[in-house]
């Protein structure tokens, strides 16, 4: 491909540019940075290094390493295209065609790094730099749909190693011929609420199926449940009148201590039918602890969904975000599709996106979300 010249390449910096700078003032860091000295204030309270405090602490020095790389980055950006300009300028008065390679090189990597902070000024949310749990499930179609769960696990867990987040199995039970009846993950990293919220919903795919003798299309369904972290100082009331323990032994490996006792705890919510489960701490008062973690994350999340519905509903406005509804198709057969019923993103790459490429679907969801219009939804989980 043809090497652009100077005098376009200062066309395109200049375009570029600008962008940049007005994005950058859109964010307003001013306000950003008026955040941080806030929390450095905070951070120095003697109250905060007391043992029951350590949460709290901890969090709050979570989001000034947040809030710090973004300054960074953005700051670095700047910096970058400042020089990338001050180096075109100087090419083209001395008329070095020459160069003109290396400074589209800058160039691309320029707007690379701006595409991916870009992306992530879109996660604004108060609960966005969070962890997160990933709970996934089968819709009802026995081993079809189990099957279909476990590769999304298999996805989402490639996903979370690709971009750096740590995984850890919560829960994992395996279903009775092939794939699982439920699992859990929890997902440590920064914003990783605010990037895997996008897969919240049910998920939907077509194919020939591998247990079928008769080589007939199937669909199945799966559910996924992504809550936020939450910190001490969010207080979930949860009674105990409300809740439904049992115990029960391990399904999956964690050597014989793990196998032969009754630690694994599952917690029903009996006002709301939400059930969350964790099975991979030796004792059964740990897992208990953390599946009550769980489960007020889970109803965290929807107390924040019926309130969004409330303000939408006061204001006349109506946003398909529904995360009890479909939100995408994943067809194999007879055609390779993979679409977000929710913005209309679609590729033909099934292969990447099963084997953990969900970006551009997290992408223009993200943006979508920001833009508070969306195209619609399927129907309820099978």
């Amino acid at each position: 491909m043809q090497t652009a010249s100077l005098k376009e390449l200062a066309v395109r910096f200049e375009l570029f540019n600008n962008q940049v700078q007005n994005r950058y003032r859109e964010l307003n860091f001013p306000d950003v940075e008026a955040e941080l000295n806030e929390l450095r204030q905070r951070l120095e309270d003697p109250s905060l290094w007391q043992s029951d405090k350590v949460d709290k602490m901890r969090e709050i020095q979570m989001r000034m390493a947040v809030l710090e790389r973004k300054l960074e980055a953005w700051t670095q950006l700047l910096r970058e295209c400042r020089d990338t300009g001050e180096y075109l300028e100087i090419a083209r008065m001395e008329n070095e065609e020459s160069l003109a390679g290396e400074i589209t090189e800058k160039l691309n990597s320029l707007e690379a790094t701006y595409a991916k902070l870009d992306l992530e000024s879109l996660l604004n949310g108060p609960d966005d730099f969070r962890n997160c749990f990933m709970n996934i499930h089968p819709g009802a179609g026995g081993t079809e749909s189990q099957d279909w769960a476990e590769m999304l696990l298999r996805a989402y867990t490639r996903y979370c190693e690709r971009v750096g987040f740590s995984v850890e199995m919560l829960d994992y039970q395996e279903g009775e011929e092939a794939g699982i009846k439920n699992a859990t993950l929890y997902v440590k990293g920064q914003n990783a609420y605010g990037f895997l919220k996008a897969e919240n919903g049910i998920h939907r795919l077509v194919r020939i199926s591998p247990f079928d003798a008769n080589k007939r299309r199937h669909t199945s369904f799966a559910a996924v449940h992504v809550s936020p972290e939450l910190s001490d100082d969010v207080q979930i009331e949860v009674l105990d009148k409300d809740l439904r323990i049992d115990t029960y032994r391990s399904s999956g490996a964690g050597g014989q201590h793990v196998n032969k006792t009754e630690s694994a705890v599952r917690i029903t919510h009996i006002p709301t039918g939400i059930v969350v489960a964790c099975q991979t701490e030796r004792s059964q008062i740990q897992n208990r602890e953390t599946a009550l973690k769980m489960l007020k994350a889970r109803l965290y999340e929807k107390a924040q969904e019926e309130k969004q519905k409330e303000i939408e509903a006061k204001s006349g406005e109506r946003k398909d975000i529904s995360w009890g509804n479909q939100i995408r198709s994943y067809v194999f057969h007879p055609y390779n599709m993979v679409k977000d019923l929710r913005t209309g993103h679609e590729t033909a790459d099934v292969h990447g996106v099963m084997n953990g490429e969900f970006d551009e679907f997290i992408d223009a969801y993200l943006r979508q979300l920001n833009s508070g219009v969306f195209l619609g939804k399927g129907g309820d989980i099978e």
